[in-house]
């Protein structure tokens, strides 16, 4: 059994918790080992297991009947799988995998989860927060990936990942990065060399450096920052470079520490 003071996590979202709120959480979660393409919410199955990642990443994505599969959101750090148990919804019609190898989290029985949640007003109202700060997310993924270039998508999305891991180095494939940001692998092939020759990336085998981040936000313009700031405004800090030290809103989940 955890407590508290047992519990050492790079989870944004259980460190913005309140010591009570967390601690209902802490005592029934496990620490766990996740790898590359595990499926932590199995689209349309009963979810067992509410993961909250400490590092790496994963993808919300649709899967169509042909396998073809488009991102609806990722998270990583900064959030926790399995939304719709939130909203009172046992399963969810998307499919949550995991992108990066060596993830580590926490997890949590999925009834222990919800016995907490109906336990603590407070804890809800903070995951309601984060379920706000995931939607903004995947509204501006519609939009972003409706109306810009695959070089200005492709730039918004490689600052997200950056923003939720250590380090500048993203361990991602060309094929993986075409479907998060809804375009053919040869088409991300280009942009990640028209990057790569403005400096602003390196781009190698199964991996992207970031170079040049300021660069990078700036090809991205309005296409980046409103999530993050969205997430600032309700959570806590997320985020790097000059999108980091925007001023938002004081306002905290009610659940939040002071």
């Amino acid at each position: 059994m955890n407590t508290v003071t047992e519990i050492r996590t790079g989870n944004l979202l259980l460190n913005a918790l309140s010591p009570d709120d967390l601690a209902l959480l802490a005592e029934k979660m496990e620490p766990v080992s996740l790898s590359r393409d595990d499926i932590i919410v199995v689209s349309n199955a009963e979810i067992d297991h509410v993961y909250f990642p400490d590092d790496g990443l994963a993808s919300i994505s649709t899967v169509t009947s042909i396998g073809r599969q488009t991102e609806v959101a990722i998270f990583g750090r900064d959030g926790v799988s399995a939304t719709c148990l939130i909203l009172d919804v046992f399963s969810s019609p998307h499919e949550t995998r995991v992108q990066m190898a060596g993830m580590s989290a926490h997890r949590i029985e999925t009834e222990h989860y919800l016995a907490a949640i109906a336990q603590s007003p407070t804890l809800r109202s903070a995951l309601l927060h984060y379920v706000q700060t995931l939607l903004v997310q995947a509204e501006h993924n519609a939009a972003t990936n409706a109306h810009q270039r695959i070089e200005v998508r492709l730039a918004r999305w490689l600052l997200m990942a950056h923003d939720r891991i250590d380090g500048d180095e993203l361990r991602l494939t060309h094929e993986f990065m075409a479907k998060m940001v809804s375009a053919e692998r040869s088409g991300v092939t280009i942009a990640l060399h028209m990057l790569e020759g403005s400096g602003l990336i390196k781009s190698e085998r199964g991996r992207v450096i970031m170079i040049d981040r300021p660069m990078l936000e700036r090809l991205a313009g309005e296409c980046y920052g409103l999530p993050e700031a969205e997430y600032r405004k309700l959570i806590g800090p997320l985020g790097r470079g000059a999108c980091a030290r925007v001023q938002v809103n004081s306002a905290r989940s009610p659940g939040a520490k002071q």
